[in-house]
């Protein structure tokens, strides 16, 4: 963390007769932050001194005392700890441990978007950190990377926790508590706020480390603070091409607008940050971002309707974070968002195949004609030229015979002869006339057969002169036994004596349905391509035996006959079920074992043991893991306590108050003065115990004279 270096009235001071103030280190809307020597145990703290207006609350500085006593029995290695509150001459502080170092922000000003696999690793502590204090029933409010340390070892802690809680009790409800960038839709309604708010807040953050900017922008902080009630985060894949889709899925998951469609709580999306990180590849852990586009103010945008002021940090102001305090307000990063234009896709073709909408000229039943060396045309012509060539042949036969004989017949004869000719004629002209005018040639117009029996179908067509053959097909829409079309097609004209062909249906087609169960889910998908069906609905489960993304079950079950296209749902492994690691530090041995066994858990018993003031001789000092989550059988390693370590009291008789006092704390006692007449002289008279073995952190009683 950068010191910050002015002429501070407290720089120099001693707070409460203990805390030595060395400088400055940073300054935000609630406090001013300060690196101060702890005198009585000789080590550096950070001394958060609250500013005037919050100190002079006394309903506030009550409830910021129980909100640091809660703070400080959170003792987790990635949150930093609470070790002291009070007041002094009207200066209220927290004391809390010092890292040295920098903080996150520090980080993203210098290298701007980060690859996934140390944006990952990076808020990896943070989130475990988070799950700790969420099982203790603690709530930060505040998530943002000026609150995320990281010391020079390495090590990486979450801060002001406390602070934030007690500050948004002793408010009006016109006010936002947080920094506006990261605040949850429910924060800034002015809703109550629960584990799933710092989800959100975390969700924006890991957006941040990812791309490099925050989701939404405005010139003032109301606009930002509307954009998170009524705005989604987009992914982050959209302006880092190539990222995991996993990613894309934890970001937006915690920033749902609904509460109820985010994780629960910090220990669940550690869970999820784990097993993404567990199954990505290093090509996908290893993606470089683009490089950061300039910062650049936004053009002017229209202000939202009015709703409630930002929030108020506590730390120094960073770029991208924009605080609010009482209608107060600092400078805002803008950043600019990308778009993803939405591609619109063609229908799929119709399975091919008879139906009403066949045309005729695709129909499976092509004319046939008796004369094969003419070429294809309607069968009303076709009957013209056959009758117009008999007619020809006729008249050259007429123009074959002799008009006259070389003998003279007798003209009666003839004249018959003549007779029997236009009788001939007029007949077979009647007859022809009959045939194209009335009989099987005459033309007619096929009736609409679609959806009838085939009995039915039939009967339509002798009413109306035509004669009928049928053929079976596949159909999805019509009911078996019933027709699918006609060929020629109804409302088309014919000549009665040319066939009509009915097309009846058989019903749907129905496929067997693959096996399933056993396949990867993306092999199961694969498989349900190549048999022409859709993939239904897709539900998870725990087991216990089959990895994460195996198919369990599927229905309908494989082997059952089913149409082409019908839904498939599965049933797909989330992997074993997570238990949750039960904290059993404090309890006796035996207790312990047994409330994690009965959780489905193992409990190892480390060799060796260690003495604790605080726990008693057999109870658990420590255990690993001590939060978290465990597949059953996972073994928890349990540190037994040897009780507290006796330690020689030496006796101080005779000797000077403030010497006895000093040298019995320094061994690890309490020290009780009880004096005599006013103690004047400050020498001790009597000393209880002395001389004598004693658990260490035991009261030690001096009498003074």
């Amino acid at each position: 963390m950068v010191q910050e270096y002015s002429s501070d009235p407290l720089v120099g001071t001693l707070v409460d007769g203990r805390y030595l103030i060395q400088s400055r280190l940073a300054s935000g809307g609630m406090s001013t932050v300060y690196v101060a020597t702890d005198r009585r145990l000789e080590r550096d703290v950070a001394l958060k001194v609250l500013h005037p207006h919050m100190a002079g609350d006394p309903q506030f500085l009550d409830r910021l005392g129980r909100e640091a006593k809660a703070a400080a029995r959170l003792s987790h290695p990635h949150v930093v700890g609470v070790l002291d509150q009070g007041e002094d001459d009207r200066v209220a502080y927290l004391v809390m441990e010092y890292i040295k170092g920098h903080t996150l922000r520090d980080v993203l000003k210098d290298k701007g978007a980060l690859p996934p696999r140390l944006a990952l690793a990076l808020i990896d502590p943070v989130v475990e950190g988070l799950g700790a204090a969420h099982d203790a029933g603690l709530i930060h409010r505040d998530i943002k990377p000026e609150n995320v340390l990281i010391a020079d070892d390495g090590r990486i802690k979450l801060g002001d926790f406390g602070l934030a809680r007690a500050i948004s009790t002793s408010t009006s409800t016109g006010a936002l508590i947080g920094t506006v960038a990261y605040l949850s839709p429910e924060l800034v309604l002015g809703k109550q706020a629960d584990a799933r708010s710092d989800i959100y807040s975390v969700g924006i953050m890991l957006y941040e480390m990812i791309t490099g900017r925050q989701p939404f922008d405005g010139e003032v902080p109301i606009q930002v603070a509307y954009q998170h009630v009524n705005s989604a985060v987009g992914a982050p894949s959209e302006l880092v091409p190539g990222l995991a889709g996993e990613i894309d899925e934890l970001v937006q998951w915690c920033t749902a607008n609904d509460p109820d469609k985010r994780l629960v709580d910090g220990n669940a999306l550690l869970s999820e940050l784990r097993h993404i990180r567990r199954n990505l590849s290093d090509d996908e852990l290893d993606l470089q971002p683009p490089a950061a586009r300039p910062v650049l103010p936004p053009p002017p945008a229209p202000a939202p309707p009015a709703r409630r002021p930002g929030g108020t940090p506590e730390s120094r102001p960073e770029a991208g974070a924009t605080e609010v305090i009482g209608g107060r307000q600092q400078a805002t990063e803008f950043i600019a968002r990308g778009s993803n234009p939405t591609t619109v896709m063609s229908a799929a073709p119709r399975h091919p195949g008879y139906g009403p909408l066949s045309a005729p000229e695709e129909a499976p039943y092509p004319a046939r004609y008796d004369d094969a060396e003419e070429p294809a045309a309607p069968a009303s012509k076709r009957a013209q030229r056959k009758y117009d060539r008999d007619e020809e042949k006729a008249r050259q036969r007429a123009a074959a015979t002799p008009v006259r004989s070389l003998r003279e017949g007798n003209p009666r004869r003839r004249g018959l002869l003549w007779i029997l000719v236009l009788v001939i004629a007029a007949l077979l002209a009647g007859g022809a006339g009959w045939f194209f005018g009335m009989g099987p040639g005459s033309p007619g117009t096929i009736p609409e057969l679609a959806n009838k029996t085939v009995a039915e179908a039939q009967q339509l067509l002798r009413a109306a002169g035509f004669q009928s053959t049928t053929k079976d097909v596949f159909d999805d829409d019509v009911a078996a036994g019933l027709v699918v079309a006609s060929e020629p097609a109804a409302g088309e004209v014919i000549r009665k004596f040319q066939p009509v062909s009915l097309a009846v249906s058989k019903g749907p087609e129905l496929f067997p349905l693959p096996e399933l169960t056993g396949k990867s889910l993306d092999e199961a998908k694969n498989s349900l391509n190549g048999a022409g069906m859709a993939l239904g609905n897709i539900a998870e489960t725990y087991d216990e035996t089959a990895p994460a993304g195996t198919v369990l079950a599927q229905a309908p079950r494989s082997g059952n006959p089913v149409r082409h296209g019908t839904p498939v749902d599965l049933t797909v492994s989330k992997g074993p079920q997570p238990i949750p690691v039960p904290d059993v530090r404090g309890q006796e041995q035996g207790a312990a074992v047994k409330a994690i066994e009965a959780a489905g858990l193992k409990a190892v018993i480390s060799p060796e043991t260690v003495f604790d003031r605080k726990v008693a001789k057999g109870g658990v000092v420590a255990q690993d893991p001590a939060s978290g989550n465990l597949t059953r059988g996972g073994a928890v390693t349990l540190t037994i306590s040897k009780g507290p370590r006796l330690v020689d009291v030496p006796s101080f008789v005779g000797k000077q108050v403030d010497e006895a006092r000093k040298a019995l704390e320094d061994l690890g006692f309490e020290v009780q003065v009880e004096e005599i007449l006013g103690g004047f002289f400050g020498t001790v008279r009597y000393q209880d115990p002395v001389n004598k073995q004693v658990p260490e952190g035991s009261v030690i009683t001096l009498t003074v004279v």
